[in-house]
């Protein structure tokens, strides 16, 4: 039996990223849990001060990752939550070397924190369903032991393939302690603000013409309560996270009250420049072959092994809308510039149909 006097339940936990929305969500709730002693929040920045309150029962502490060696042994630290990940890059901090320094630096130095801890039993990382790529030869569903087809072309999805090779490597060293690596499908829900919810908040929706991928998300609430569970019991393994079922992107649209502006694929990245001067928030090339291709996994062994079902795709989408109806202004110079980029496809696909006549 661990410190926190239950089994499984880990005595003293550390959370990185606690300064950002789902950091300090799962810190706040560990933190409200009685099975767990004490809770303490890493992060290289200060939280905002939206969440200022919500962590008033978690330790904090302004740390880089690459100091977190004397603190877990100075506070006999039980279990670690890697949340520290980003998920787009930001040119405004970095862009995308700052993003791979983060994602990928980062946690090599927090598994080598680990592995010289020797009270520590349990680590859990977040990861992502962008672990298997995208590509037209995909199987319709992927299982956990699905390997990619062809590598990413985008930075967070390379990102996640290189710190679950060296969560693997660790769990060859450190085979004593648990470590559950989450596979999590795109948040979605009525507070979550990703560049997914950003996306379908839009006006006019930018889709690439001739595809309608099928697309799976996992609500907020369900990430956390998974999460929750990881950390409170004993689930070793690798697990895809998401609520069952799926939609097309035409009806994820329509269910928006949106209006669809499909594009040639070579285009999109265009309509996403423009988007992100109207500032709707930063699209790269993950989040462009996730609306060509889509993504849909097996979620039986989460269902199996935590004995939990998240809320379906659909009913996270719907809470998103519930939550976000009518929230979008269109000022007059947007409206004109959607229009533009709409008459630009048609441009593009009389083009493409001349070309090839």
């Amino acid at each position: 039996m661990t410190p926190g006097g239950t089994p499984g339940a880990p005595g003293v936990v550390v959370v990185t990223g606690v300064g950002r929305y789902l950091g300090a969500h799962v810190a706040a709730r560990l933190a409200a849990d009685p099975r767990i002693e004490r809770v303490i929040g890493v992060d290289s920045t200060a939280p905002g001060p939206e969440l200022t309150d919500l962590l008033a029962g978690v330790e904090r502490i302004r740390l880089d990752l690459d100091s977190l060696g004397g603190l877990l042994l100075d506070l006999d630290v039980d279990a670690v939550v890697h949340l520290a990940l980003v998920s787009a890059p930001d040119g405004q901090h970095g862009g995308r070397a700052a993003m791979k320094e983060q994602n990928v630096i980062g946690t090599m130095q927090l598994l080598a924190a680990c592995q010289r801890a020797p009270r520590l039993r349990k680590l859990v990382v977040r990861s992502s369903t962008a672990a298997y790529g995208v590509s037209f030869r995909d199987p319709a569903v992927f299982t956990e032991e699905t390997e990619p087809r062809e590598v990413p072309r985008g930075g967070f999805g390379r990102d996640i393939l290189d710190i679950e090779g060296y969560v693997r490597g660790f769990r060859r060293r450190r085979p004593d302690v648990t470590a559950t690596v989450l596979r999590f499908a795109p948040f979605i829900g009525s507070t979550a603000d990703t560049t997914l919810t950003r996306y379908f908040s839009q006006p006019v929706v930018p889709t690439v013409f001739g595809r309608d991928p099928r697309l799976q998300f996992v609500h907020f609430d369900d990430a956390l309560e998974v999460l929750h569970r990881t950390v409170a019991e004993d689930h070793p393994g690798t697990y895809n996270v998401a609520g069952p079922g799926v939609l097309s992107l035409s009806q994820a649209i329509r269910r928006a009250g949106r209006v669809a502006m499909p594009v040639l694929e070579p285009g999109l990245a265009g309509v996403a420049a423009i988007a992100r001067s109207l500032g709707f928030g930063r699209y790269g090339l993950d989040q462009v072959d996730l609306f060509v291709h889509g993504r849909v996994v097996d979620t039986s062994r989460l269902e199996r092994e935590y004995g939990f079902t998240p809320r379906s795709t659909a009913a996270a989408f719907d809470d998103f809308i519930h939550a976000h109806h009518g929230g979008v202004v269109v000022t007059r110079d947007q409206l004109a510039t959607a229009e533009q980029l709409v008459l630009e496809s048609i441009r593009q696909v009389r083009d493409a149909v001349r070309e090839r006549s």
